[in-house]
């Protein structure tokens, strides 16, 4: 029974991933643009020698995401983008 269960969850979540590439990649229906665009902002925390961190932060940038449930086309979904808009890289 869960055996089962697993395999039918497993189709149907590579249905709706084939079905989002099909619409992604041909741009299905063709009003809706797939791609979109949302601004972050990056910042770096460098370590002293003393342990407290120092800030730099970097101009806004913009990057490129797609409007789907699942990564696609190299891009990530755009509604992880939104939610991760301050991104902190650790030196």
């Amino acid at each position: 029974m869960v055996k089962r269960l697993l395999t039918i969850a497993v189709l149907v979540l590579a249905i709706i991933y084939a079905g989002e590439y099909v619409s992604v990649r041909f741009r299905i229906p063709r009003s809706r643009e797939p791609l979109s665009s949302v601004p972050i902002q990056r910042y770096y925390a460098v370590t002293q020698k003393n342990g407290k961190p120092e800030f730099y932060f970097d101009p806004p940038t913009v990057q490129a995401c797609v409007r789907s449930l699942f990564p696609h086309l190299g891009f990530a979904p755009c509604w992880y983008v939104n939610r991760h808009k301050v991104q902190r890289i650790n030196m």
